[in-house]
């Protein structure tokens, strides 16, 4: 992919012009996310835009709200972008959330220059108009330390795979063993100096090599950092592999391509994703039932709870009486029940004359029949 003035443009091996982003303009810098399919990219308006290459669809536009910026970085740690802006402040940012995750000012009142995360995840380097390099521990969000570059402001900033930290400042380019992420050093690993070439524009270290290329007003310069590349490689791994011929970049872009991961995986945390609750049963209960405390409280300071609204009833229904009188047809109180037991009282005496008023019938009837003729009796049941 290349960013222009207008549009940014992906072109295929052979050059040619194969895809144009016409959403994403004037743009400034650009990162992939290999495992995710994802094109990165932010510029001069300060929107950072994330592409799915695989779909070609717009994933995700989120306007920094800071100006313009030209300083970005993946932590390949958990994808997530870093972004260096001109009042000092990193923003870190997912596809999935539309608010940074964390704002840090790393650089106060000073514009940061360039910027650059370790493998592991755990250290972020961070260089600004103030000559100053500072360590990062992003585990905390604190700085651990900080060094001073002579000769320039750091205008390029790299982490080899195996921890060597590159900086490009002015005409020099120095170069720090890998425990000067972890604490403060006194002197450099190596330096090298490039007179009259002008103030280094990139450095990058070449992966599973000892190489540094470093970008400047004369050209190319590539010098050799021993120990920096990692010298075991994965040939699993996907575009890693540098002798891979066609038919295995064939398969590997399939395979990745059936592994893709969604752009809501990512998170500050990549290993919450499929973990299960951990604790027993009491501190569950215990934490659900702070939850509810808290919600409570929550509720009781919000007012109390609104009276459901009765509904209107056909006419005659909905006067103030009858509802009064619905209202209190569940209350039970002393009148209640001197009513019920009156009303059960009279039940039982009207039940018990109900079969004496049977049994003198039945006495009535049986007199009768007695006392009527031998012919008429064959009339009676």
């Amino acid at each position: 992919a290349v960013a222009q003035k207008q549009h940014t443009f992906i072109y295929d091996d052979a050059g040619v012009e194969i895809h144009r982003m016409s959403e994403h303009q004037d743009v400034f810098q650009l990162q992939f996310l290999p495992h995710h399919w994802l094109l990165a990219t932010i510029g001069r308006a300060g929107y950072l835009k994330y592409h799915d290459t695989s779909t070609g669809l717009l994933v995700s536009s989120h306007r920094t709200k800071l100006g313009e910026c030209d300083v970005m970085a993946q932590n390949k740690y958990n994808a997530v972008i870093h972004c260096g802006h001109l009042n000092g402040v990193v923003t870190l940012w997912s596809p999935a959330s539309s608010e940074y995750l964390v704002k840090m000012l790393c650089h106060k009142g000073a514009p940061i220059h360039s910027l650059a995360i370790d493998k592991s995840g755990r250290y972020m380097v961070t260089g600004g108009a103030d000559s100053k390099i500072k360590i990062w521990d992003l585990r905390m969000y604190k700085e651990t330390h900080s060094y001073y570059t002579k000769g320039g402001i750091p205008t390029s900033l790299d982490i080899s795979q195996k921890g060597v930290l590159g900086i490009g400042h002015g005409c020099n380019a120095t170069f720090w063993n890998p425990e000067a992420l972890k604490y403060k050093v006194k002197d450099p690993y190596m330096g090298h100096r490039m007179g009259g070439m002008g103030p280094v524009e990139s450095l990058r270290f070449r992966p599973f090599e000892d190489v540094c290329g470093i970008g400047h007003s004369k050209g190319f310069s590539s010098i050799v950092i021993p120990g920096s590349g990692e010298p075991n490689l994965d040939s699993m791994e996907y575009n890693i592999n540098p002798f891979q011929d066609k038919k295995q970049r064939r398969e590997a872009e399939v395979r990745s391509l059936l592994d893709k991961l969604s752009p809501d995986m990512i998170s500050l945390d990549p290993d919450v994703i499929g973990t299960v609750e951990e604790g027993d049963i009491h501190s569950r209960y215990e934490r659900q039932k702070q939850l509810e405390e808290e919600a409570n409280e929550r509720k009781a300071q919000q007012g109390e709870e609104k009276q459901e609204r009765e509904k209107n009833r056909m006419r005659g229904r909905s006067k103030i009486k009858k509802k009064l009188a619905r209202k209190k047809k569940n209350i039970i109180d002393e009148n209640v029940l001197k009513l019920r037991e009156a009303r059960e009282k009279e039940k039982a005496e009207l039940s018990s004359q109900n079969a004496a008023n049977k049994k003198t019938g039945e006495d009535v009837l049986n007199s009768v029949k007695e006392k009527a003729p031998s012919a008429l009796k064959r009339f009676f049941k």
